[in-house]
């Protein structure tokens, strides 16, 4: 099996050859190609190199193309802070919304006047020149409520959430008409999946009820969307207690991409038998351990993930979330060993 076929068939919860692999390697790939972060973040030639890098130098079966979370919050005129050594983010002194009357100004706007969003369908395009078919290519988006609090700021917005949730659950539609024409193009561009993060749909951020309220209906559109561009949906969430069941109903993914059990599972054994014929499972190693602790440790939460998820098929061993930027590459090739030897299936 090539790495399409084999991440395809994991999706259709079927047994590929082995268990499919991606430590999620976005910023470090800057390293790969020579590029500082500033430059990595904003230059589409420079950004697909390091990720095709990825793809020639370590065995990976999928190519997501996280760059960071202010990619999205760009179209509204955030101003962006670009450090050396770690991920772009908004200049947090700066906010668009900076009062709760600042919600009603947030309206859908032209994705094609956004640097970073052109930026970023640019980046998928040189992907699918040269992987389509080979490796899936997943485009990865903030979702609309996480693309809000980064015009905000999370502590401001869920404050917000309570004085004015119409305020809010008004703007988050519009940053969702949006980012529907802005998937939209990035599916065109040759994205075979849209992995959308939806990180407030967690208990350590949100009742689900308040998620439901909020942004259930903005994922629903946006979901039928990449559909009716004949794309997957995939989410991210790497939050604690998060919400499978609010999530797939919404958004009827392929895939959930996560970090700890959700809500209603006691770990991750019970996470596939409640979840695994309903959704392909992506994770859930801790990506902090790529920098502390033993090699053998690491080791034994690879091995401990496939002993609970990937029986039957519909598992894919990955990182909880990125990769660490200026970690090590070792202990990502020691994953894709561990996947490859351990992971094997067998007739």
């Amino acid at each position: 099996m090539n790495s399409f076929e084999r991440v395809t068939t994991a999706l259709h919860h079927q047994v590929p050859d082995r268990v499919p692999v991606y430590p999620i390697l976005s910023g470090v790939n800057r390293r790969l190609v020579g590029a500082d972060y500033p430059t990595w973040s904003t230059n589409a030639e420079v950004c697909a190199a390091g990720f095709l890098k990825t793809a020639e130098q370590f065995d990976i079966d999928c190519l997501v193309s996280l760059i960071d979370l202010s990619v999205e919050c760009d179209a509204w005129g955030q101003k962006i802070v670009y450090p050396e050594n770690e991920a772009a983010h908004p200049d947090y002194a700066h906010p668009v919304i900076q009062d709760i009357d600042d919600y009603a100004k947030i309206q859908k706007v032209d994705y094609r006047q956004s640097k970073r969003m052109m930026m970023h369908i640019d980046v998928v395009k040189r992907l699918a020149a040269e992987k389509k078919g080979k490796l899936p290519i997943i485009a990865f988006v903030f979702g609309p409520l996480g693309t809000l609090s980064m015009l905000r700021n999370q502590q401001e917005l869920y404050m917000d959430l309570y004085d004015d949730p119409d305020a809010v659950r008004d703007a988050t539609w519009r940053v969702a008409e949006t980012l529907a024409e802005y998937a939209g193009a990035l599916c065109d561009a040759g994205a075979d999946a849209i992995m959308w993060d939806t990180l407030m749909a967690s208990g350590s951020i949100m009742s689900k009820q308040m998620w439901t309220d909020m942004e259930a209906g903005p994922m629903r559109m946006l979901a039928q969307t990449v559909r009716d561009h004949g794309c997957l949906n995939m989410i991210h969430n790497c939050g604690q207690k998060i919400y499978f069941d609010a999530q797939i109903e919404a958004v009827q993914p392929a895939a959930i991409s996560f970090l700890y059990p959700p809500d209603d599972c006691r770990d991750f054994a019970e996470c596939k038998e409640k979840y695994g014929d309903k959704v392909a499972l992506i994770g859930c190693v801790t990506p902090a351990n790529a920098v502390v602790g033993t090699d053998a440790e690491w080791d034994q939460q690879c091995t401990d993930q496939i002993d609970a998820m990937a029986k039957g098929g519909g598992f894919i061993l990955a990182t909880g979330c990125e990769y660490p930027a200026n970690a090590s590459f070792d202990r990502a090739e020691r994953m894709i060993r561990i996947a490859q030897t351990y992971g094997a299936y067998h007739p």
